[in-house]
């Protein structure tokens, strides 16, 4: 095993350690305001969400590129099929980044881009797209694929299919989690009955404790990185949900239990 995987792991479950945790979070989703919540925030890993007078889409935005500068740390740590292993699970937020570039591109309100860096799979030539049909071309160039249409939806399903065939393409052990994900969002678009919610919170349940297993596993090797990626996105989404109860003015715990 390389030296790269060792530092690698080695910094992996050091930062895993970093996440603010359930408790916390679950405290966040009490307070009675957003700004409440952020003073609480601006001691931690995630203090960049807690800038005064910052709007609650702007905290969570935050809270998600904290996530994203640490897999960028983590990069640096690890060896070339670790990073290319980041940079796959780093195309939600090169997705996010073309939710944001189509509401531009369709003359609505767009919010930040998430600076990818190294992890970035094609966002700088999709981010010169001028227009829809210019963007669905340079996906098809790129690792991203043709989305199999000019539409919103067409690119947005697109997108995030072809981002779980490559996960579990890439790694067997993310595979299921891929999978299911695939699963819940064509569910979704589909109308079923079934909250959509609560299996997203199922599925998040499941590959949080598989995270945690991954995370604790001997190593070194793409376990405990992969279980560390997992955790850190999983503590992001329970702030992200606790900021978003408090800006609505603080909700009973079982609220946010049953969200998260």
């Amino acid at each position: 095993m390389s030296g790269g995987w060792v530092a690698g792991t080695i910094r992996a479950k050091a930062m895993a350690r970093r996440v603010l945790g359930a408790e916390a979070a679950r405290q966040l989703a009490t307070c009675r305001s957003l700004p409440e919540a952020q003073q609480l925030l601006s001691a931690t890993p995630f203090r960049t969400a807690a800038e005064p007078g910052s709007s609650l889409a702007a905290a969570q935005h935050a809270v998600a590129a904290t996530v994203l500068w640490d897999l960028r740390v983590l990069a640096g740590w690890l060896p070339r099929d670790g990073v290319a292993l980041l940079r796959l699970l780093a195309g939600w937020f090169e997705i996010a980044n073309v939710d944001e570039l189509l509401q531009a591109l369709t003359g609505r309100p767009a919010g930040p881009e998430y600076q990818l860096g190294a992890l970035a799979t094609a966002w700088p030539r999709l981010a010169l797209a001028r227009s829809v049909t210019e963007l669905r071309r340079n996906m098809a160039a790129s690792a991203w694929g043709d989305p199999g249409g000019d539409s919103i939806r067409d690119i947005r399903l697109g997108m995030r299919d072809r981002w779980a065939t490559r996960v579990a393409s890439a790694s067997e052990r993310a595979g299921s989690w891929a999978a299911a994900a695939a699963t819940l969002l064509h569910a979704g678009e589909a109308g079923e009955p079934a909250e959509p919610w609560q299996a997203e919170a199922d599925w998040w349940r499941r590959v949080e404790a598989d995270g945690l297993k991954l995370l604790r596993s001997a190593g070194p090797d793409s376990g405990p990185v992969l279980g560390a990626a997992v955790i850190l996105a999983a503590d992001a989404r329970k702030v992200r949900a606790a900021l978003e109860l408090a800006a609505r003015g603080g909700a009973p715990v079982e609220a946010y239990d049953a969200v998260v």
